[in-house]
């Protein structure tokens, strides 16, 4: 037999010897799958922007890598920023998934060329997000406005914005809270006709190793998030920033009469903080609230 088919022989037989053990193993390679729980967080630099004083500020935000699982992480050892104080107001609870532009850290106007870093540790999995003034990583301040006709935008007021709400509740009690929302009615208020209801892909059982953990599916439309309404066409979203998993908030998708009703209950004592936001799209009015739960 010639030399070049008998090498050609050796490969094909090769290929098949090793074929499904390689396959097995892309398989279980954990970065093919979506994880319900047991992963890590990623912090990420979401860009910088000038304020009207000279100074800059830098946004951040995150991924969760986990599509179920909740993380509560405090401020510390395991979630700090530097270079200045630990906490500079970053969250220490994690949705599932990706977050943007959660916080911002205001550095001065003569800040250079330093670096300011989000860390946060999961287990023994630590990722930083590392922002400084890189001039491509430029981003507008207020992107909503960027989608809003000038003439409308030289008029347009910012809502206003009242959260009413109890100093403490009790774990698995009643709790509520109310929000008065007023605005001047511009931009007109934008149709949202909703969107897909999918499921996400699952895996593909076939022979060989299984996952390690978990049961990779994940659902679009379970997924813990903020809550939102829509009142009298502004939209207000309920973002929590801190406090142990298992606050579950409710609120009616479309409200009108300028005033909505948010229940809650909760799964764990501990202090919990909330931002609440009410936009018309180009302007946003917020109100962070504090809440004690024993």
């Amino acid at each position: 037999m010639p030399t070049h088919k008998r090498i050609m022989m050796m490969a094909l037989g090769l290929a098949v010897l090793l074929g499904p053990a390689a396959h097995a193993q892309a398989q279980a390679d954990a970065q093919n799958f979506m994880f319900n729980s047991g992963q890590s967080v990623q912090p990420f630099f979401d860009g910088w922007a000038r304020n009207p004083d000279g100074s800059f500020e830098f946004h951040f935000g995150y991924l969760n890598r986990n599509y179920v699982e909740e993380l509560h992480i405090p401020v510390g050892a395991n979630n700090h920023i530097t270079p200045d104080a630990p906490d500079r107001g970053q969250p220490d609870y994690f949705y599932p998934r990706k977050r943007t532009r959660v916080f911002s850290v205001t550095v001065p106007a003569d800040w250079g060329d330093r670096e300011v870093v989000w860390q946060v540790t999961v287990g023994e999995d630590t990722h930083r997000a590392v922002g400084w003034l890189q001039p491509e990583w430029e981003i507008d301040a207020n992107p909503g406005a960027m989608r809003t006709d000038p003439s409308v935008l030289a008029v347009n007021d910012t809502p206003t914005l009242s959260v009413s709400a109890p100093a403490s509740a009790a774990v698995g009690g009643a709790f509520a809270m109310t929000v008065n929302v007023s605005d001047d009615g511009l931009p007109p208020p934008r149709v949202f006709r909703g969107g897909g209801q999918g499921v996400l892909p699952t895996f593909e059982r076939v022979p060989g190793p299984t996952l390690p953990i978990n049961v990779p599916r994940a659902h679009t439309r379970n997924r813990h998030a903020p809550t939102r309404s829509e009142v009298d066409g502004i939209t207000v979203m309920l973002t929590q920033l801190r406090g142990p998993v298992g606050a579950r908030l409710q609120a009616e998708r479309n409200v009108e009469g300028g005033v909505a009703t948010v229940t809650g209950t909760f799964a764990h004592a501990g202090v919990y903080l909330f931002r609440v936001t009410a936009s018309d799209g180009p302007s946003s009015a917020t109100q962070n609230i504090s809440l004690t739960i024993r």
